[in-house]
């Protein structure tokens, strides 16, 4: 077993849940969710992050809107729409739902 691969494929499977999360603290852009993230020690790179938050914005689950930046060109600031914060409620029932079948697998 790979357990390099094992432990990149559960934090993808997690990437956008906590995307979602971040977001429905506050609008953020995408510095700002890298930030969070790794700060609570989930590397997530650029190259990750942009294409997941245009298929979320697809999806309509994420909007965005520019802001001035007074460090550089303006900044895209996503937020969810209300259909990203009624799956966000949906993933957040099932992560429950899985923590307690860990749990109980645990014991």
């Amino acid at each position: 077993m790979n357990k390099e691969n094992a432990k990149s494929q559960m934090r993808k499977g997690m990437l956008e849940y906590c995307v979602l999360l971040i977001l429905n603290q506050k609008a953020c852009y995408a510095n700002d969710i890298i930030s969070k993230m790794k700060a609570a020690d989930l590397i997530v790179v650029e190259g990750t992050l942009y294409p997941l938050l245009t298929r979320l914005k697809k999806d309509g689950l994420l909007s965005y809107e520019w802001q001035e930046s007074t460090q550089g060109p303006p900044r895209k600031y996503y937020k969810l729409t209300p259909e990203g914060i009624s799956a966000l409620s949906e993933m957040e029932q099932t992560w429950e739902s899985l923590v307690r079948t860990i749990e109980t697998l645990k014991h």
